[in-house]
């Protein structure tokens, strides 16, 4: 990958850092002149497998993927979303073997940074090891609010607040606005991260148009009434921890 290509995927991970941390210009070009290795993956084409010991990062250009594990029986169980942007395998700088899988969802590119550079840039940048540790926090607070959804919301509240939280990431780092997004998960892959049946999540979908919540066709979902959606699944935008969104 040439030069030029380098800095403008890894653009991409100053714009995440920016809407959750402050960086110095210092510290944005320290980001830019990582060096990293640019791969087209296709869907479905896993990233790390769970109990693999992984010598870089991956951070996610275009596309989607997930965080998940597989069960007896082929049980899947999804534990997040990621979307350009986003480090999904940052613990991996200190948690040396994966305990579960990072796969994509569609076709996406990716940047694969090497640990020891990454070590290298925190070591010698404290405030950009502060944003990455910010970022893991945030992170963390997702993943309570996803316990809450999955343990005491109903199918209706899990669904809806999930399409408050992808909206406000994707339109935090210019992915989305207006209220509309491209939203390229299944029904399944819906259920697999809510726990909720096929069927549920079908039911689910048509009750929301039914009642003009949203307008879901060709992967773009366009979000009707946020105020509605925000009321019926207790959306607060307060755990994502958003400093500021892209322009």
């Amino acid at each position: 990958m040439s030069s030029a290509s380098e800095i403008h995927s890894l653009t991409m991970l100053v714009r995440k850092l920016e809407s959750i941390a402050t960086l110095s210009d210092e510290e944005r070009q320290a980001i830019l002149s990582l060096p990293a290795k640019t791969r087209v993956l296709q869907a479905g084409q896993d990233i790390a497998r769970d109990g693999d010991k992984p010598s870089q990062c991956c951070l996610i250009l275009d596309g989607w993927a997930c965080r998940y594990k597989v069960l007896d029986k082929g049980r899947r169980q999804i534990f997040s979303f990621h979307i350009p942007g986003d480090v999904p395998d940052l613990q991996s700088l200190h948690l040396h073997t994966m305990d579960h899988t990072l796969g994509t969802i569609t076709q996406a590119t990716v940047a694969l940074i090497p640990h020891d550079d990454m070590r290298e840039l925190t070591t010698r940048y404290p405030g950009i090891a502060a944003a990455f540790w910010r970022d893991t926090l945030v992170d963390a607070a997702i993943f309570r609010e996803w316990m809450i959804g999955i343990g005491r919301k109903t199918a209706y509240g899990r669904i809806a607040h999930l399409f408050c939280e992808m909206y406000l990431k994707l339109q935090a780092v210019g992915l989305a606005r207006g209220y509309r997004y491209t939203l390229p998960i299944t029904q399944i892959d819906l259920g697999d991260a809510l726990g909720l049946s096929n069927v549920h999540v079908n039911r689910t979908l048509q009750d929301m148009r039914g009642k003009g919540l949203i307008t879901l066709r060709n992967n773009t979902l366009v979000i009707e009434a946020w105020n509605e959606l925000m009321r019926v699944s207790e959306f607060d935008p307060t755990y994502l921890h958003l400093e500021k969104r892209a322009a």
